[in-house]
């Protein structure tokens, strides 16, 4: 149905329809803006509440239980969620409240310009009628006036009195106005004719065209009102995927919640590693009270029996007994102990834990510092052989500082080691600070081999000896006269876990090498760990690290003690 045939004659109200289109899309658009001010203000209250229960601390100080992992799980999801909120929020800013702020300002343009044309056409139409209206009354004076005129003529020329000079004066002025009254109606005519065209063109072309870009620019806005109400929900559906799998992650962190693995870790976190106390002996106080004779009784207890029943001897401190009344604390409050480096203030199932994380810290750090060694060692190579590329001398500050530090670290390794085999009971030997050593990826201070044969560093790298026809003689490497001051301080020798026999001679210059002769028998007790030197021991008793390629090896099966290293 078109409103230009329907509605012809409203364009008063076509134009308050128009402009109440206008109010209804602003309308809605401030309704879009209200909806995504609370989207944006929801997920902003959502993320400070996430913020406010996260924990503050590191991830290694946090419980690891298994309900505190999944509420930080359930806590992630929850800021996921929170996103999701700000993109309907964005979502809806940018394809909603955009779009109708940008399509009013578009219809309000449209509508003023339909208008406009409409009021010209209008204002046309009435400027014909007028012209029109005022031909018409033009004729209609005209009209009149020649009938006074004729009035005049004929009764002078009826009246004998009257002179001809009278009569021929109103006859002409009769002949005037009927001309005039003819004029004025030939002019009317036209412009009768004329409005009636114009005024059959504004209701039959002009009118309907623009009262049909009229409708066009409302339906187009009845349209956009449409589209823009998918949009408002499409922004939403578009983030329930998202939204499901963040309420899943939620009831799958639900489902983690373990009461059996929360307790086992309550049992790792706070056993001490003491046994229960024991019973407390009986003391008995009245050995000491003398009997009278009078009670007609002599004592006759054997000696032997009076010294098994004689009160038992004041408790020694170190005895196991006596620690337990340094242990009652466990049913009341702990007393504050201080914090020690070797932490020995702790019970001993805790020590050995902190211990170990902090041979494996130290270790990573060591690493770091061979890793950063081994970097400018390859530079120094690179400006030695390319001088134009910079200074190698200008390195050796950095390289000496690495090397320090990684002393440091070594020692410091190496003493945390030492406390951790007390805690576990172990002696400190050899074979047990090897294998710790080697599950941490460094050698510890004293157990390395002859000083450059086993290092990360390539420039000071010994070169393995290769079995040839020749024996070769070994490079002479760097020493370093601090890496080894503790090679051989451990009381107890390392048991023998093969033998060998030399196939070439070795003067064993180095420090920690052993002389070895041709055709000598050597007791392995450490093997080759990959750095081309085996540990071996004389007849003597003597021990030191001789060239794997220069003597044949003969291991002893089920040797006790032996250890391998891959």
């Amino acid at each position: 149905m078109s409103w230009g045939t329907e509605l012809w004659d409203q364009f008063d109200n076509l134009d308050k329809h128009t402009q109440w289109g206008i109010d209804f899309i602003e309308r809605y658009a401030k309704f879009v803006k209200e909806r995504l001010d609370i989207e944006q203000t929801y997920a902003k209250q959502l993320r400070n509440l996430v913020k406010k229960y996260c924990p503050k601390r590191s991830k290694e100080e946090e419980p690891r239980f298994t309900s505190c992992l999944s509420f930080y799980s359930v806590l992630n999801e929850l800021n996921d969620y929170a996103g999701q909120r700000e993109v309907v929020a964005e979502e809806m800013t940018h394809k909603v409240y955009g779009e109708l702020m940008r399509y009013s300002q578009d219809f309000k343009a449209e509508r003023k310009h339909h208008l406009q044309e409409g009021r010209k056409a209008q204002q046309h139409l009435d400027h014909c009628w007028k012209q029109m209206d005022n031909s018409k009354r033009k004729f209609e004076r005209e009209c009149k006036e020649a009938e006074k005129s004729q009035i005049t003529y004929d009764r002078l020329d009826n009246d004998i009195n009257a002179t001809k000079s009278e009569v021929e004066k109103a006859k002409a002025q009769f002949y005037l106005r009927t001309h005039m009254a003819d004029e004025s109606k030939n002019e009317y005519a036209a412009q009768l004719q004329n409005f009636n065209g114009e005024q059959w063109k504004h209701f039959n072309n002009a009118i309907p065209h623009i009262f049909k870009n009229l409708q066009d620019m409302d339906e187009r806005r009845t349209v956009k009102l449409g589209e823009t109400y998918r949009s408002f929900a499409e922004a939403e559906r578009r983030v329930i995927p998202i939204v499901s799998k963040c309420l899943e992650g939620m009831v799958s962190a639900a489902k983690a919640v373990d009461s059996r693995k929360d307790s086992i870790i309550v049992v790792e976190s706070f056993k001490s590693g003491f046994d229960p106390p024991g019973d407390f002996p009986f003391e008995d106080f009245s050995q000491h009270m003398s009997r009278s004779g009078s009670d007609g009784t002599i004592s006759s207890t054997p000696k032997v029996e009076r010294e098994r029943e004689a009160p038992a001897p004041r408790s020694d401190p170190k005895h196991p007994m006596s620690k337990t009344k340094n242990k009652l604390w466990l049913f009341g409050k702990k007393p504050k102990a201080p914090s020690l480096e070797d932490y020995s203030h702790l019970p001993p199932e805790q020590r050995r834990k902190r211990l170990q994380q902090r041979i494996d810290e130290l270790g990573k750090e060591l690493q770091k510092e061979i890793d950063q060694r081994d970097a400018l060692n390859k530079m120094k190579d690179v400006y030695e052989k390319n001088p134009q590329m910079g200074d190698p001398i200008s390195l050796q500050p950095k390289i000496s500082e690495t090397m320090c530090n990684m002393e440091k670290l070594r020692s410091e390794l190496h003493k945390n080691e030492t406390w951790l085999s007390e805690v576990e009971g172990k002696q400190s030997s050899r074979g047990d600070r090897r294998h710790s050593a080697d599950n941490h990826h460094h050698t510890p201070q004293g157990r390395e081999s002859p000083e450059g044969s086993y290092t990360d560093d390539t420039s000071q790298e010994h070169q393995t000896p290769q079995k040839r026809t020749t024996p070769p003689k070994p490079g002479q490497p760097n020493p370093d006269p601090h890496e080894f001051d503790d090679e051989f301080d451990d009381d107890d020798p390392l048991p023998v876990i093969g033998h060998c026999k030399a196939l070439y001679s070795f003067d064993g210059q180095n420090e920690g090498t052993l002389v070895m002769a041709d055709d000598e028998v050597l007791y392995i007790i450490e093997e080759d760990k990959g750095d081309g030197w085996t540990r071996a021991r004389k007849q003597s008793g003597e021990e030191g690290y001789v060239p794997t390629s220069y003597v044949e090896i003969t291991m002893e099966k089920n040797s006790k003690g032996a250890v391998t290293y891959i």
